[in-house]
């Protein structure tokens, strides 16, 4: 199972960016997606998920209202619409999936996802 994340870019704060995140391989069963940053010298952190089919969300408080996760099964993608982005938000953004079904509190744990994408810088200037 691969990932492949994409969409990342240089942009000035308040400034919208849409990730991707295409999943290939086989048998690739996935129920939960997310997104995790990680910026240079921190620790990874979560940024939202999705599950399906329920197409239950979960996000990081300081994006609510300002980023979308959301899905297209029939190109196994999900993306990370992301709206007013901040300089303190630049990092390398990840994709990850599970098959499992979890519960909100868990959707937010890396160590919750089995797969991985290779990430994609995201640098707002201010």
């Amino acid at each position: 199972v691969q990932l492949q994340a994409s969409g990342g870019g240089l942009v000035q704060a308040g400034d919208s960016l849409r990730l991707s995140c295409t999943a290939s391989g086989r048998a690739f069963s996935a129920n939960v997606m997310g997104w995790f940053r990680q910026a240079s010298g921190k620790e990874r952190e979560f940024v939202a998920a999705l599950r399906w089919p329920d197409k239950l969300t979960a996000y990081k408080d300081s994006v609510k209202g300002r980023f979308t996760i959301y899905r297209d099964s029939a190109k196994n993608t999900v993306y990370l619409q992301m709206n007013s982005l901040k300089p303190e938000e630049t990092a390398v953004y990840y994709c990850a999936a599970t098959s499992a079904r979890y519960v909100l509190s868990a959707m937010r744990d890396p160590f919750r996802y089995e797969y991985w994408g290779q990430g994609t810088q995201v640098t707002v200037s201010s």
